[in-house]
């Protein structure tokens, strides 16, 4: 089974369960003025999901996939496989296993029997998407996530987890902005690193007055401030060529104009396919809500 986890809102909404939850209350409570709350309700939810998932089964669709060697800066779709920094892994809060993305989320079952979630919670660690051309860092933070690896365990007999994974050597495809991020430093950044360096030396005024105090008189004259910055300047100038021989860092990340940010381990043609599902799934829940709520008005 697949699942797609975002926090907890957005799937609830996505694949009915808001739908579910209002005709459960509808049928709990049982009159008819009830029924006349709940099935707006669920159309319009449903009206909701249906433009949700259909806008990212276009997004999905119409966004050509790219290599990480030739993806342009901005919005591209990836397909490769998911993979750690080396020396870097990662593993699952809960079950501990070793993996590129997970979430958890712990449930308590309370006195009515009911399942309440009491902590969750997502990595947020870099990892690598890899293709055959190269990689490029994935930053998941903020991202919707589809992905096939759920794990549910017992903890007690009234407390339960649950566990999203993405595994190393998964497929994984990812829809976001792609960034290089270079360091080219410029006038201004010289002299806000210089200006940082001389506060971080004024903090020990003993180190700096046996570095520049010349004439042993316990203060900076003129002469030896101009002293002590052009030493600042210089330093900074040399972490800065350091940082210039550096390579360019490809990342993708959460867009910064609020398109859709999605990873999933499956190709696009899988997701295309689910997405456009469920459009047609909830635009008849949409149809079927507003008939059954016509009926009732009329009988």
């Amino acid at each position: 089974m697949i699942v797609s986890i975002r926090g907890q809102h957005r799937p609830f909404l996505l694949y009915g369960g808001a739908q579910i939850a209002i005709l459960v209350v509808a049928a709990h409570v049982g009159t008819r003025e009830a029924w006349y709350a709940a099935l707006p309700l669920v159309a319009a939810a449903s009206f909701w999901a249906w433009v949700a998932n259909f806008r990212r089964y276009r997004a999905v669709g119409d966004t050509p996939t790219s290599t990480v060697a030739s993806a342009a800066q901005g919005y591209v779709e990836l397909l490769g496989r998911a993979y750690n920094h080396p020396g870097l892994p990662i593993y699952a809060k809960l079950s501990r296993k070793p993996c590129c993305w997970f979430r958890f989320e712990v449930e308590e079952r309370d006195h009515e029997g009911t399942w309440r979630t009491v902590e969750s919670g997502e990595s947020a660690a870099t990892f690598l998407l890899r293709d055959h051309t190269g990689e490029c860092t994935v930053d998941p933070e903020g991202a919707e996530v589809v992905c096939t690896h759920k794990e549910r365990r017992d903890i007690a007999s009234d407390r339960r987890y649950t566990e999203w994974r993405i595994h190393e050597g998964d497929t994984l495809y990812v829809l976001g902005e792609f960034r290089t991020r270079t360091f080219t430093p410029d006038v201004a950044t010289v002299r806000a690193d210089t200006r940082e360096l001389l506060a971080e030396w004024k903090r020990e005024p003993h180190r700096l007055l046996a570095r520049f105090d010349l004439d042993r008189n316990g203060a900076l004259d003129l002469r030896e401030w101009e002293l002590a910055r052009a030493e600042a300047r210089r330093q900074v100038e040399r972490r800065h060529r350091e940082l210039l021989a550096v390579p360019a860092v490809d990342i993708v990340q959460r867009p910064s104009d609020g398109r859709l940010f999605l990873l999933a381990d499956q190709p696009p043609s899988r997701l295309a396919r689910r997405f456009v599902t469920w459009s047609w799934i909830h635009l008849g829940l949409f149809f079927a809500a507003w008939i059954a709520f016509i009926r009732l008005f009329i009988t």
